[in-house]
């Protein structure tokens, strides 16, 4: 069974940083892309930032270009979301997800497995 342990939440202020990152476990295979999403109460789950399963392609979500960066370990199963320039838009819930494809995409239905989810508080 897969399983997907998210860290590196909590709180920043304005124009800051901070990381997520997201183990991978339960299965040997894992030529499948992986991705960050975001979604708080009451609002659509929006997608964040995509990396294929060999890290040389990713996809970033127009909210955050230019400023969120993806990257992936494979050897450990890791993916890491470095958050720069942080505005209190950025608020959110962030769930890092497991596709059943190789490439990276913006579509929530093409990821099979969540995280359950870490918090970021941007604070103006």
């Amino acid at each position: 069974q897969v399983q997907l342990v998210e860290s590196g939440g909590g709180s920043a202020q304005a124009g800051g940083s901070l990381k997520l990152s997201c183990v991978a476990s339960g299965r040997t295979d894992r030529r499948y892309a992986m991705a960050w999403f975001r979604q708080r109460s009451g609002k659509e789950r929006e997608f964040v930032a995509a990396i294929g399963w060999s890290g040389a392609s990713t996809r970033i979500g127009d909210s955050v270009k230019g400023r969120f960066i993806i990257s992936r370990v494979t050897a450990t199963n890791t993916i890491t979301l470095h958050m720069n320039f942080l505005t209190p838009e950025d608020t959110d819930v962030y769930y890092c997800a497991e596709s059943f494809r190789e490439s990276p995409s913006e579509a929530s239905e093409d990821y099979a497995h969540w995280g359950q989810g870490t918090q970021v508080t941007v604070s103006s």
